[in-house]
């Protein structure tokens, strides 16, 4: 479903992805892990086609990514960098206009309460927390039932039984099919819903991590594991 090959990337002449590579099968939800600034966020936005790469080739459903950017977005739903929304609109009409501008018929009530959002639908935004923020941009990523989702760090803000509630459903739109590309700092909801973790390091993509292999007793080896991929230390 996503193929990133050998892709780089620089601001002015500062490499930040170098000769990375990745791929994610359908259903299934890859992790990206790294220190800030290690390039999660410009990766999410090179697969989504927001940014061209400098070199490589990004594919989402066979299509490249730079050159299909306009029709790819009916296939992505993206939750990238910070959420902005009308303020003075409460969630079910922040999502009414997209659902206007994106042509779609989706339930609007059955979005919010998968999100968490229904009891407070009518709100405004500008009353909402920064975790109540995220579970709205969550909704508007899925409102035109996209086969492809891009969330950038999408717990943020959470308490912890939001972020599990929102780890559950991760897994559920991953078992109805659809491919999740996660980036997270934090360890523990990583090893908890993804099926495969990427650290990013170095610019690229320096080990893979098979989740299943490190459920149960193995979770502090994950752990410790990832955090000598970070510094860069031998496997």
């Amino acid at each position: 479903m996503i193929t990133i090959t050998n892709i780089s990337k620089a601001y002015a002449a500062t490499p930040v992805l170098e000769g990375c590579s990745l791929q994610v099968p359908d259903g299934a939800i890859y992790a990206l892990a790294g220190r800030n600034g290690a390039g999660k966020s410009t990766l999410l936005k090179l697969t989504a086609g927001f940014l061209c790469p400098d070199t490589g080739d990004i594919r989402v459903q066979g299509k490249q990514t730079w050159e299909n950017r306009e029709s790819i977005q009916k296939d992505i739903g993206t939750l990238i960098d910070v959420p902005v929304f009308y303020e003075h609109l409460s969630a079910a009409e922040n999502l009414k206009l997209q659902q206007a501008y994106q042509k779609t018929d989706t339930d609007i009530g059955g979005i919010l309460e998968k999100v968490g959002l229904s009891g407070i639908s009518e709100k405004p935004v500008s009353a909402f927390s920064t975790g109540m923020r995220q579970r709205l941009a969550i909704a508007r990523a899925l409102l035109h039932n996209p086969r492809v989702l891009l969330l950038d760090e999408p717990l943020n803000g959470l308490d912890p039984l939001g972020a599990e509630e929102l780890r559950s459903l991760f897994v559920s739109l991953a078992e109805e099919g659809k491919t999740l590309l996660i980036s997270s700092h934090i360890l523990s909801d990583i090893s908890a819903m993804a099926d495969t973790v990427g650290i990013l390091s170095g610019h690229r993509i320096c080990r893979e991590f098979d989740m299943e292999q490190y459920r149960g007793s193995r979770k502090e080896a994950f752990e410790q594991e990832v955090l000598a991929a970070m510094k860069g230390e031998a496997e």
